[in-house]
């Protein structure tokens, strides 16, 4: 007996029925049967599905000599369904990485509960994903398991059957079926959530639900289907009439089905033109037949009770009239103020410029090496004032003591027309009007591993929007650049052509390094949850231009399971890791990626150019490069990672598990090549970078003078936390002996 029966109708979605296949069975959980039901598709939906059967015994093909719909499809597979759960998903739908996995470890803490509910949600054609729950409507905290009257508001979820997990024996044991006709979603689920003697809850999105664009989305061109949505509550409705126990949830049902029917009224392209009138009149008709006396009423009941189409016409027209009042008035405020601003800004052009001050910004809108030298500014020179430019949402991350300046305000065009010293890692504001005096310092965005500048002319995937106008624009008022290395130097020079003159003192964000302390080092890796004792690999890819979503290009649930529990990953990626265990650690959203690289042991990456700062601290570095071929082809790379690596290279998932497993990525090998990478590319990293350039720009020692380069060979940049630990045998790969660290 399977843990799961995971049911797929299938109905003209050949073109997406692949990839929902292949969804399931690709999960980490793999005790599962897979039920595919052909609903007599006109397509190749049929064909599909005896393909997959013939290659995975997992499948099982059902048939239909007629078309059922999707309620009837779904009960075709139910009958043949055998697992624990039942789970249905449509055929142009797919489950996200590990959500099998993730339902069925909360199933088991939950104690085998009769439903499960689990997040879902929408996908556009664009990629955009949009949660369908409410926060906190899933929360995981609370009784476990739960009923209804413990969590009432479930019942106002979207009504689906693919967001639970059902256990079959309850299913069967309450005889529940899918009616026929459209919009058979509501006589299941609300049943199944008022029936069930114990639910739990999954806070995790599980389903991805394809949004295909349909005529519904002109407004007047909607399906008729709509209207079985009468006939499906009224299916609801007697349910609870049988049963007296459930009478109970009357009140609640009855607001549903009203907030139902006006949705699908006032949200343009449901009803196709000319059936409004109708649909309004048979809501009415409901409200009256269905009605829970003492309910109170809810602003948008108002027109399906009473039927006010022409009133909500006329609120609609006024309303549409307040919105384009309010705009033009909204409009013309706003070319009033951009009109004073300019004026403003014109007159502090005339005003001499304070040598007295200086303004930061980042692109991130903190920290990085704007950060670092504007903490060298206040050390080295306190008598120049500093402020910084903070973006909306970034007021938290920036660090205390500049004054902060808010981008548009007037404040803003003060500091930007008087301050002597602007300190960027990106093109400045592009109204900006350099004036003689002014000092600008681009800071740079780390050593290039890719193509950048104008050498991304001839890679349009990877340039994407560029203005590359703009970009000479920007490098024209530069007065410095700064570089960590004799390669950056070379490739900014000539992709990023101007005037400037460079500065290769090395990174000032990589100072942290060579100043922190193994109490920093341990503060840090407390506030991240990271064990005592374990190595933290730090995962930090780079972003596909090639693609227009970010998917994960590793399986990391499965990486730390191979590994054992010795290890933690902490996950700095640009999607969501979906950590299901306590092992891995979401650390997208965290303000500083050099806190990041110090409290890890080890940096697993591909081709971000993170590797290159990491170098620095001389720890451990393994590089994940499957896709090489693809990165190259579409973003070109300066430096060649096969020949010249940081440290091991992996080129699959399984060879990477196997470095790790080994020990292989902190070997002497490992060591020698770190070592050759590190003298290339960090050879002033040594904690004074920033002071350097405070000393020459600001104090105007000689470019050769400030502050002499510590050699390679006495930096004693803190050690990891994971080297002072225990020697520990790893888990290892099947097939292979185990194999004791060694240090």
């Amino acid at each position: 007996m399977p843990r799961f029966s995971v049911i797929v109708p299938a109905y003209q979605v050949q073109a997406y029925l692949s990839e929902c296949l292949d969804s399931v069975l690709t999960q980490s959980c793999p005790d599962l049967e897979v039920i595919a039901v052909d609903d007599c598709s006109p397509d190749s939906c049929g064909a599909i599905v005896d393909e997959y059967a013939a290659l995975d015994a997992r499948v099982k093909a059902v048939h239909l000599a007629e078309n059922r719909g999707l309620g009837g499809a779904r009960n075709a597979g139910l009958a043949e369904a055998s697992g624990d759960y039942l789970v249905f998903l449509d055929g142009d739908d797919t489950l996200t990485s590990d959500a099998l996995r993730a339902i069925a470890d909360r199933i088991k803490e939950a104690g085998e509960p009769d439903v499960l509910v689990y997040d879902s949600a929408r996908t556009c054609w664009d990629g955009r994903a949009v949660r369908d729950q409410p926060a906190g409507l899933l929360t995981e905290q609370g009784p476990v398991p739960l009923r209804l009257e413990d969590r009432p508001g479930l019942l106002r979820m979207p009504v689906a059957a693919w967001n639970t997990a059902c256990r079959r024996e309850f299913v069967t044991r309450q005889g529940f079926t899918f009616p026929p006709g459209s919009c058979a979603d509501a006589p299941w689920t609300l049943p199944v959530l008022m029936a069930a003697d114990s639910i739990g809850t999954l806070d995790r999105v599980c389903v991805h639900h394809r949004q295909r664009p349909q005529s519904g989305t002109v407004p007047g061109t909607g399906s008729r289907r709509h209207v079985d949505l009468f006939e499906q509550y009224d299916r609801v409705f007697a349910y609870v009439a049988g049963r007296p126990e459930l009478a109970r949830w009357r009140t609640e049902l009855f607001r549903r089905m009203v907030d139902h029917y006006a949705a699908v009224y006032t949200l343009g392209g449901r009803l196709p033109r000319g059936s409004r009138a109708e649909f309004l009149r048979r809501a009415r008709a409901h409200y009256r037949r269905h009605r829970v006396p003492g309910t109170r009423m809810r602003p948008g009941h108002a027109l399906v009770r009473f039927g006010l189409r022409r009133t909500f016409r006329a609120l609609q027209l006024a309303s549409a009239v307040r919105r384009r009042t309010l705009k033009a008035a909204v409009k013309l405020a706003r070319a009033v103020r951009s009109g004073a601003l300019r004026l403003h800004y014109q007159v502090q052009l005339r005003l001499p410029v304070r040598a007295d001050r200086a303004v930061f910004t980042a692109a991130e809108g903190h920290g990085g090496d704007p950060g670092a030298l504007e903490e060298a500014f206040r050390t080295h020179a306190p008598h120049i004032r500093t402020a910084w430019i903070t973006r909306p949402g970034h007021e938290h991350a920036v660090p205390p003591g500049p004054r902060r300046v808010r981008p548009g305000g007037a404040a803003y065009w003060t500091a930007l027309a008087r301050a002597k010293y602007l300190v960027t890692d990106d093109v400045l504001e592009p109204r900006l009007r350099k004036r003689r005096g002014q000092v600008v310092i681009r800071t740079g965005q780390g050593t290039p591993l890719g193509h950048m500048g104008l050498d991304l002319l001839e890679r349009p995937a990877a340039a994407r929007d560029t203005d590359f106008a703009a970009l000479l624009r920007g490098a024209a008022q530069w007065d410095h650049v700064l570089s960590g290395n004799r390669h950056s130097t070379l490739v900014w020079e000539r992709v990023l052509p101007g005037r400037y003159r460079t500065l290769e003192y090395g990174a000032p964000r990589n100072d942290v390094f060579q100043r922190a302390t193994s109490a920093d080092v341990t503060r840090l890796r407390e506030s991240l949850g990271v064990p005592r004792g374990a190595v933290a690999i730090l995962y930090a890819p780079a972003h596909r231009d090639h693609r227009r979503t970010q998917h994960p290009l590793l399986d990391l649930e499965r990486i730390v399971r191979r590994l054992g529990p010795r290890f933690v990953i902490l996950a700095h990626t640009p999607y969501d890791p979906a950590a299901g265990s306590g092992r891995i650690i979401d650390v997208r959203d965290h303000p500083s990626v050099q806190s990041l690289c110090l409290a890890s042991d080890v940096l697993l990456t591909d081709y971000a150019s993170l590797m290159f700062d990491y170098a620095g601290l001389d720890r451990p570095i393994v590089v994940h490069t499957e896709d090489w071929a693809a990165y190259e082809a579409v973003r070109g790379a300066y430096v060649d990672l096969r020949a010249a690596p940081p440290g091991a290279v992996a080129r699959s998932e399984d060879e990477l598990i196997d470095i790790f497993a080994t020990g292989h990525w902190r070997g002497s090998r490992s060591a020698q090549l770190r070592a050759a990478f590190r003298e290339r590319f960090c050879p002033y990293d040594d904690g004074r970078a920033a002071e350097r350039v405070v000393r020459h720009v600001v104090l105007g020692e000689p470019a050769e003078a400030p502050a002499p380069v510590v050699p390679l060979a006495e930096r004693h940049p803190v050690p990891a936390a994971g080297a002072r630990s225990p020697l520990t045998t790893v888990p290892q790969p099947s097939g292979r002996l185990p194999v004791t660290e060694r240090r």
